[in-house]
């Protein structure tokens, strides 16, 4: 069957090719597998809860409606924890909505988030509907989302897929295409332009690449070889994340603790700043995650 409904989870299989899979839990809509020709794309934490007690650590977890902590004590996001709640609730599944490629819908609204955490976000004033929408083609997965406002007042939020990609070694591992970027370097605090011509990995490393033309395809390689393209539709910024020694060790679902070398963070999103919708407006936004192929130079390395 292309598509399986379990309890807790709803695993779509390729018609074409019984090993390209992908498998996506109800808590938190968060896929926790994409296996393409039966090779496992996304890095899962051995120690990840996938029995909806906490967000899973892994996988593509959903960011909404903040991303990180919210610092301005004004803002309607600060009394949110970490990266909201979109994570932390059970999402409906809707259903199949295409047999090739295997398509299912799940959705989120606040009758599906605790009322604790709604009352967190605007005393639980905002109304709102949120469509996943995950399609499993050959070599290629694509997750999009789309935000409606269906209440009376206006709110605005963050977005982001914190997507979670395995790789055989951080240490050989490349990402290109973010030359001449500005970003947000979080663990100087400070905003600069990069100048790397190809970003490398031998420490922690968290950025925020900003507003990025959407030309721009994010390609993870590995020894001249294209592991993962990422692309984007109307999510203009990316998080490049892998915590190393040091962080890794400080998170108790992160396991194994050298799982680091093995996994990379680059997530699609809108998070350097808000998206405001006003009642009835809806927004989309999309990340094409495709494998294989030729090495794309797309900026200036010279």
């Amino acid at each position: 069957m292309p598509v399986e409904d379990n309890d807790s989870q709803v695993v779509l299989t390729h018609p074409e090719d019984n090993s390209t899979t992908v498998t996506i839990l109800k808590y938190g809509a968060n896929v926790l597998s994409w296996k393409n020709k039966g090779k496992e794309q996304l890095w899962l934490s051995e120690g990840a809860k996938v029995d909806g007690s906490k967000p899973v650590r892994g996988g593509i977890p959903l960011v909404f409606p903040v991303f990180g902590k919210q610092k301005d004590a004004n803002h309607p996001t600060f009394p949110l924890p970490q990266h909201g709640f979109a994570r932390s609730s059970e999402w409906e599944f809707l259903g199949q909505t295409s047999a090739n490629p295997p398509t299912v819908q799940f959705a989120l609204s606040p009758e599906q988030v605790s009322s604790e955490a709604l009352k967190l976000w605007g005393n639980g004033d905002y109304d709102f509907t949120l469509i996943l929408t995950v399609s499993l083609e050959l070599d290629k997965l694509t997750t999009e989302i789309e935000v409606e406002n269906a209440g009376e007042k206006e709110f605005e939020f963050n977005w982001l897929f914190h997507t979670y990609f395995r790789v055989p070694d951080i240490t050989d591992t490349l990402v290109n295409n973010l030359i001449d970027q500005k970003c947000f370097d979080q663990l100087l605090a400070e905003e600069y332009v990069e100048k790397s011509p190809i970003i490398s990995f031998h420490e922690e490393f968290d950025r925020i690449y900003k507003k990025v033309d959407y030309g721009k395809t994010f390609q993870i390689i590995e020894f001249g070889k294209v592991l993962i393209n990422v692309v984007r539709k109307n999510l203009p910024d990316a998080v490049v994340w892998n915590p190393w020694i040091k962080k890794s060790d400080g998170m108790a679902d992160f396991l194994p603790k050298n799982g680091y070398l093995n996994m990379l963070c680059v997530e699609p999103g809108n998070v350097s700043d808000f998206v405001k919708l006003q009642k009835g407006e809806k927004w989309t936004g999309a990340q094409i995650l495709t494998v294989g192929g030729e090495i794309k130079v797309q900026s200036n390395i010279y």
